[in-house]
C-alpha cells in the first residue's frame, strides 16, 4: 500500500483513539447516575436505535445475505460482549493501575495472534517500536499508581480475559473485512451489544426488584448527554473507524495506534477534571507517540505459509 493510501486508515485509527480517550470523561459522569450494566445497556441501545434509523432512511445499507454470519457472531462476542463484561468487572476487582497495565498489553497479543492467524509478522524494528509504545502506557500506569489497594488475582484474570477478547476482535475484524463492509461489521456489533447488555441489565433489576427504575437515569440531562456521546461517537463512529482501519492496514499497526487514547485521556483529565499533569505523563506520551510512529512507518513482513 502506498503512503497516500495509508494516510486515511491511520487518520481513522487516530480519530477512533481520540474518541475512546475522551469516553472516560463521559463514562465517569454517567456512572454517577447509573450502574455499569445500565450504562453499557443504554450505550448500545442508543447506538442500535441510531443505526437502525439510518438504515430505515437509507443513509447506510447492510447486506448479510449469503455471508459468514457465524463470523459476525464471533466478532460481536469478542467485542463488545466479552470485552466489556471482563473489563467492567476486572476494574471492579483490581486497582486502576493494574487495569491500565493489563489493557496496555493488547497490542502485544495482537502481534502474536496476527502473526499466527493473519500471517502478518512485524519486522524486528517494528517490534521494538511496539514494545516502546506499550512501555509508555505501562510507565504512566506504574508512576501514576497511588499504591492504594492490592487488587486481586481474580481481577487480573478478568482483565486478561478483556485483553485476549480485544486482541481476538482485532484479528476477526481484519479477516471479516474481506467479506463485510465496516458498516455491516459495526451494525452487527451494536445489535449484539444492545441485546446482551440490556438483557443483563433487566435481569439485574429483576433480581433487585428495581425493574421500574430501569429508565430512571434518563431523567438526568448529564446522563443523557453522556449516553449520546458513548452511544453515537464512542460506539458507532469509533467502532466503524476501527473496522475501516483494520480493513486497510495490518492488525499490529492498528492496535498500536489505539495507545494514543491513553494520551488523550490524560489531557482530558487535566483540562476538564483538573487532574495533575506530571513529568512521567510527558515521558510516557513521548514513548507512545514514538512507538506509534515507528510501527506505522515501517512495513509488516508477510509470512509465507
Amino acid at each position: 500500500m502506498s503512503n497516500k493510501n495509508k494516510t486515511l486508515p491511520m487518520v481513522s485509527g487516530l480519530v477512533s483513539a481520540i474518541i475512546f480517550g475522551l469516553s472516560f470523561l463521559f463514562s465517569k459522569k454517567a456512572l454517577d447516575y447509573a450502574g455499569p450494566l445500565e450504562l453499557i445497556s443504554f450505550r448500545f441501545l442508543t447506538a442500535l436505535l441510531v443505526m437502525t434509523a439510518l438504515l430505515l432512511f437509507k443513509a447506510i445499507k447492510v447486506d448479510y445475505k449469503g455471508k459468514n454470519l457465524k463470523g459476525l457472531l464471533s466478532l460481536g462476542l469478542m467485542e463488545p460482549v466479552i470485552y466489556f463484561i471482563f473489563e467492567t468487572y476486572g476494574i471492579k476487582y483490581s486497582t486502576s493501575s493494574q487495569a491500565g497495565l493489563m489493557i496496555s498489553l493488547i497490542p502485544i497479543f495482537v502481534v502474536i495472534l496476527s502473526a499466527y492467524f493473519l500471517k502478518e509478522k512485524p519486522s524486528r524494528p517494528q517490534l521494538i517500536f511496539i514494545a516502546l509504545s506499550v512501555s509508555g502506557v505501562m510507565f504512566i500506569g506504574l508512576m501514576g499508581s497511588s499504591g492504594s489497594g492490592k487488587g486481586s488475582l481474580f481481577g487480573i484474570i478478568l482483565l486478561l480475559g478483556a485483553v485476549l477478547s480485544a486482541a481476538a476482535f482485532t484479528i476477526i475484524s481484519r479477516k471479516l473485512s474481506r467479506q463485510f463492509t465496516p458498516i455491516e461489521l459495526t451494525y452487527s456489533m451494536m445489535v449484539q451489544g444492545a441485546v446482551v447488555f440490556t438483557i443483563m441489565s433487566l435481569i439485574n433489576h429483576l433480581s433487585k426488584k428495581t425493574i421500574f427504575s430501569f429508565f430512571k437515569p434518563l431523567h438526568n440531562k448529564d446522563f443523557v448527554i453522556s449516553i449520546v456521546y458513548l452511544g453515537i461517537l464512542s460506539s458507532i463512529v469509533a467502532y466503524f473507524l476501527i473496522n475501516y482501519t483494520l480493513s486497510k492496514i495490518e492488525a499490529s499497526k492498528s492496535a498500536v495506534i489505539s495507545n494514543i487514547s491513553t494520551i488523550v485521556s490524560i489531557i482530558a483529565g487535566v483540562v476538564f477534571l483538573k487532574e495533575s499533569f506530571e513529568y512521567y505523563h510527558i515521558l510516557g506520551s513521548i514513548m507512545i507517540l514514538t512507538g506509534v510512529w515507528g510501527t506505522n512507518y515501517l512495513d509488516v513482513k508477510k509470512i509465507n505459509k
